[in-house]
């Protein structure tokens, strides 16, 4: 018996659930001897036994069911061509990081120092028993069309070339939408391709499975069209050579209903695209620089709907919006290969969701109030959070129906909320608020900007075009930091707010703080003084707009960096007190914690307050806010004082939002647990999803539960977040990483430009203190 319940004890710690009921796995404990011996020896013994008796077990028991491997010879990598697999790691690694970021998939990257395709496909044929799926990447033409169909043939897990099928399917979906804004029919439409490589060839094909007629493409390579009377036409391109003679891509543009561009930049001319059919459709996809440039297409043709590779226009063809998701959906049903009917359903589910309601998530990070389908939207954006619950479905369903699925799913609902729960759907927060704050970036003071940490951040800040840095401090120092640290910082301004130069702006914020502050204790004298306090000068850029944010506390405790704040910002219309929340990055999803840095012990009044500020920042981030009012009682279940304050702080919160999802006394477990919570306490307003704020009755208990969340590692921090000030002003928590502070800086931008709406030309106009970038050569 005791041999029995031994064996079952070492299958269930190495199960890993199955691919139709996803289970996020959490990490199997490994601390005593005990899970040592099931980890491994003697314990490991039974899943192998499981295994030798049904192959099929290896997915229950290991890591195979959601590891792909992207596999390379390094023989055309990006648009560097033959640079070797050492190389091409980069890449491979880089590839695997969307894998996970997008579909939660595992990946390793194997670099294979092997040219002949032969002895390619072996070697990664012997990986099969290791692998769910593989992506093949950067493999030279003709030698991939071998490789992949070779191993599709001869392995029974998903192979895929994605510079072939990945273009393929993301340009098809796009081009499915343009033609119906377009007003036009695919098996009519005329076709110019530039490019006669991998991606070229698979997207005609696509395109052909779609409706489009074979005849009615013209294709051009770097030594002219495709001919029959061409003799130096590789095996591959010759099904292709479909013009009668010799023609110019000038010629064979005029009346064309397509072109697609994947060769290299700037081959098409504004007279070309003139010279195209009614309503002509220019997918220039060749990166960094298209064939044609967006702007130079849209002026030669207002009528003109224009896609290219790059993030910075409408209409991006990428990549990331399809093999995270095929991948995916092939894993979830085991099927076995990857085929057209998998790669069409992808591009039909693509070119669906394009066409239905953008969430205000996506809105917000492209600085858009609406986005709709149309000309200047015929694909998703890559950070559209539905792409997963959407793709992933519809590629495994064509799995089953198409007979290559070995697992099928029964309950697709319950799949979709599974695929959910994978990445913690809120959690793309950061990503899009990143994406925002690069759309519109704003002015930061960087009050603590004698810190290596501060300049490391500035310099990223600026390079990912975050923000605008100011750095406060000793010119001197500050340049030899940077030097000490290997920062180019010469393109960031650098103000010394104790210096001569500054005597005039002291003196001008001086008088204006007095203003502010002659009838509660601070003289013309003591006014003018404190602006040598750096906190102090950067709240005042602030204030009279020379700046847009400022962030600072590295060095100083809160209080030092707070009171400056409300002395000379101030609070919001209504708000009396100010408070911080802080947001964790759980695998659940984004967790709100206030007040963690302010109100040490609030009112009940204080409390709701402070309630209804957390909810108003949640919002903002496009996150509807469940929040929990946290305490030591569940509902009353003790009638202490501390319980019965929190109990009349939602009360309050209620009466002034009504409409807000929150609730409590409560304790923090049960703000977690769905099924205690039903069980005992059905009329919670959060029964159905967790709580994803929790307000604390007090400082202590707010910031002792932030600071062991962090150090236990339950997920990244960001914060703290003042929310009450009238413009804003964030703090950076002792001893911050140089990513929280770039974290801190994405907040501070984005809360800038809900609190500032002025466009970033007016502010480098205004703006007195901007150089000329000597980095980059322009006006920043």
């Amino acid at each position: 018996m005791a041999k029995e319940l031994r064996k079952q004890q070492a299958l269930e710690y190495h199960s890993k659930g199955r691919p139709g009921k996803i289970e996020v796995i959490p990490t199997k404990e490994a601390k005593t001897q005990r899970d040592l011996s099931l980890a491994y020896s003697p314990g490991v013994a039974e899943p192998c036994k499981e295994i030798a008796e049904n192959i099929e077990e290896v997915y229950k028991y290991t890591a195979k069911g959601n590891l792909v491997a992207v596999i390379t010879n390094g023989t055309a990598v990006l648009g560097l061509g033959d640079i070797g697999p050492e190389a091409s790691k980069p890449v491979m690694e880089g590839k695997g990081v969307l894998f996970k970021i997008f579909a939660d998939i595992d990946v390793f990257d194997i670099e294979i120092n092997e040219k002949d395709p032969e002895k390619f496909v072996q070697i990664v044929k012997a990986l099969e028993p290791t692998f769910g799926g593989i992506n093949l990447e950067d493999i030279k033409a003709p030698e991939c069309f071998y490789i992949e169909k070779k191993l599709k043939e001869e392995m029974n897990i998903p192979v895929m070339h994605d510079d072939q099928h990945g273009t393929a399917i993301i340009s098809a979906a796009a081009l499915l939408n343009a033609l119906q804004v377009q007003k036009k029919k695919i098996e009519k439409v005329r076709f110019v391709v530039n490019g006669a490589g991998a991606a070229a060839m698979a997207c005609i094909q696509l395109y052909e499975s779609l409706g489009a007629k074979h005849e009615n493409f013209l294709v051009f390579d770097r030594k002219g069209v495709l001919h029959k009377g061409r003799t130096d036409l590789e095996n591959f391109k010759l099904k292709f050579a479909n013009a009668k003679d010799e023609i110019s891509l000038d010629d064979a543009m005029k009346d064309a209903d397509v072109f697609i561009g994947l060769s290299i930049g700037n081959v098409v001319t504004p007279q070309m695209v003139k010279s195209m059919a009614k309503n002509p459709i220019v997918f220039a996809m060749a990166n960094p620089d298209p064939e044609i440039t967006y702007e130079a297409a849209t002026k030669a043709r207002k009528d003109v709907i224009m896609a290219t590779g790059r993030s910075d226009y409408p209409n991006q063809v990428n990549n990331v919006l399809g093999f995270p998701y095929i991948f995916r959906g092939a894993l979830d049903v085991r099927a076995m290969h990857i085929n057209e009917e998998m790669k069409l359903a992808a591009v039909k589910a693509l070119a669906a969701l394009a066409k239905s309601p953008v969430p205000d998530m996506v809105n917000m990070a492209y600085n858009e109030q609406n986005i709709l389908f149309g000309p200047n939207y015929i694909i998703p954006k890559p950070v559209d959070p539905r792409l997963l619950e959407t793709v992933a479905p519809a590629v495994a369903k064509a799995a089953m129906e198409s007979g290559v699925a070995k697992f099928p799913i029964l309950d697709w609902e319950a799949y979709k909320n599974d695929l959910n729960k994978r990445l913690g759907l809120d959690n793309q927060v950061l990503r899009i608020l990143g994406n925002k704050a690069r759309r519109d970036p704003r002015r930061i003071v960087f009050a603590d900007a004698d810190n290596a940490r501060i300049l490391k951040a500035a310099s990223i800040v600026y390079d990912e075009g975050i923000g605008y840095p100011i750095l406060l401090g000793d010119e001197a120092k500050i340049k030899k930091l940077a030097a000490d640290n290997g920062l180019e910082i010469d393109h960031i301004p650098i103000i010394d707010q104790r210096g001569e130069a500054m005597e005039e702006k002291r003196n001008y914020y001086g008088d204006l703080l007095f203003k502010k502050r002659q009838r509660k204790g601070l003289n013309a004298y003591e006014a003018k003084k404190v602006m040598r306090d750096r906190n102090y000068f950067g709240c005042m850029m602030v204030e009279t707009g020379d700046a847009d944010a400022m962030i600072s506390g590295l060095s100083k405790n809160y209080p030092d960096t707070i009171r400056p704040a409300i002395h000379t910002i101030g609070t919001e219309d209504g708000v009396k007190n100010i408070a911080g929340m802080y947001m964790i990055l759980t695998k659940k999803g984004p967790l709100f914690l206030a007040d963690t840095t302010v109100s040490f012990n609030p009112t009940a009044e204080e409390l709701a307050d402070i309630t209804i500020l957390a909810a108003r920042e949640v919002s903002a981030f496009n996150i509807v806010p469940r929040i929990a009012m946290l305490s030591y009682s569940n509902f009353g279940s003790s009638n202490s004082p501390e319980a019965r304050l929190v109990a009349e702080a939602r009360k309050i919160v209620k009466q002034k939002m009504p409409s807000l999802i929150v609730d409590g006394e409560m304790q923090a477990s049960l703000a977690f647990n769905q099924e205690i919570l039903k069980e005992n306490y059905p009329f919670s307003e959060l029964i159905g999803q967790d709580a994803n704020t929790l307000i604390f009755p007090n400082l202590a208990a707010g910031n002792v539960t932030y600071n062991l969340l962090k150090e236990l590692g339950t997920g990244d921090a960001v914060g703290p977040i003042l929310m009450g000030l009238k413009k804003p002003v964030h703090i950076l928590q002792l001893g911050s990483s140089v990513r929280s502070i770039i974290n801190m800086a994405i907040i501070a931008v984005v809360d800038a430009q809900q609190k500032c709406k002025i466009s970033p030309v007016d502010i480098v106009k205004k703006s007195s203190w901007w150089k000329r970038s000597k980095k980059n050569n322009k006006e920043i």
